[in-house]
């Protein structure tokens, strides 16, 4: 009911003054007017003439008329609710994201600005997809993750909510084979988009490390990318000092291989970012936004509902109301 009134709009609105003439119509209506005055030689004659005549003739037909004319002001100031309807259309980019969630992604060498602690790879990587996915609503976005091999969390879609939610819900863990499959990575994601018909095919590869399984190498899993019209942005995500913990690795080291993933970019026609830093990683997603750009096409539709009748309804009844009590009151006795 709350939120029926916080939306309810007058089309007409300058009638709704009319309803301040009710009160001054009340006051007047109880005003007695003058009384007739009428000269007698003698008291003995004025007490032969009866009981006095009723002073208000009418009842309380003016009071029920007056109380008819508020819904009928209302009713001529136009009650209405408009809601608009956003019909989004999208851009022709799709982009999927394909997200490293192998063990060596649990490394907290990530700092967020404003803040005094670190934070895990995979961490920092949701923490900055959120807004990128955000900025791009009219874009077709998907998820694949991967460690040692690939998962598709979530199809292409333009319900973006739902994406976000696949993203929180990524563990590291979630694929029980591990390592990196890098080729095989791109391979799951390069599927999904040569289903779809678009004008820019997009791949987003966040990895902190080399391609160690798989039965695909990331060079021949690029070139197959590239034939079917597919770009490829790689970022690698993570400092130089960054280990894991000796309950992962035994023997804790760092498996960066700038060198493939600068090839896969080179390839595709994509290009290569290094993120060392929390501040690093949003200006490689920035750069990819401002690189993509992408056309919104949104349609709006705006449909207005009307509550008029109602109010009027109620005037009309207590005008009857008003008739009906003037056509059955007693006139006044002489």
């Amino acid at each position: 009911m709350i939120d029926f009134f916080s939306k309810l709009t007058f089309a007409s609105p300058w009638w709704l003054l009319g309803i301040l003439l009710v009160p001054a119509f009340w006051f007047l209506d109880r005003r007695s007017g003058p009384r007739s005055r009428l000269t007698f030689s003698s008291l003995s004659i004025v007490g032969s003439l009866g009981t006095e005549p009723k002073r208000r003739a009418l009842g309380f037909f003016p009071q029920l008329l007056s109380f008819a004319l508020i819904p009928g002001f209302i009713a001529l100031a136009k009650p209405q609710q408009k809601e608009t309807f956003t019909a989004r259309k999208a851009s022709g980019i799709d982009i999927l994201l394909a997200l490293d969630i192998s063990l060596s992604m649990s490394a907290e060498d990530f700092q967020p600005p404003g803040t005094y602690r670190t934070i895990r790879r995979i961490d920092a990587a949701k923490g900055v997809i959120r807004p990128f996915i955000r900025r791009r609503p009219n874009d077709r976005m998907g998820l694949v993750v991967f460690s040692g091999q690939p998962y598709p969390a979530c199809p292409l879609t333009l319900d973006h909510t739902w994406l976000q939610e696949a993203i929180e819900r990524v563990q590291l863990g979630d694929i029980a084979e591990q390592g990196t499959a890098i080729g095989s990575a791109i391979a799951a994601s390069a599927t999904r988009l040569d289903e779809r018909d678009s004008k820019s095919k997009i791949i987003v590869l966040i990895t902190d490390g080399a391609s160690n399984s798989g039965k695909l190498s990331p060079q021949q899993a690029a070139e197959l990318a590239r034939d079917l019209g597919i770009k490829i942005y790689t970022i690698a995500i993570g400092t130089e000092d960054g280990r894991v913990g000796r309950h992962i690795m035994r023997m804790p080291r760092q498996e960066f291989d700038v060198e493939t993933l600068q090839e896969i970019a080179s390839l595709t026609g994509g290009e290569f970012f290094r993120a060392r830093n929390y501040s690093d990683l949003e200006n490689t997603f920035a750069s990819i936004d401002r690189l993509e750009k992408t056309e919104a096409e949104v349609a709006s539709t705006v449909q207005t509902t009307d509550f008029y009748h109602y109010p009027l309804a109620l005037a009309a009844l207590l005008a009857a109301l008003a008739l009906l009590h003037q056509a059955i009151s007693r006139p006044p006795q002489p």
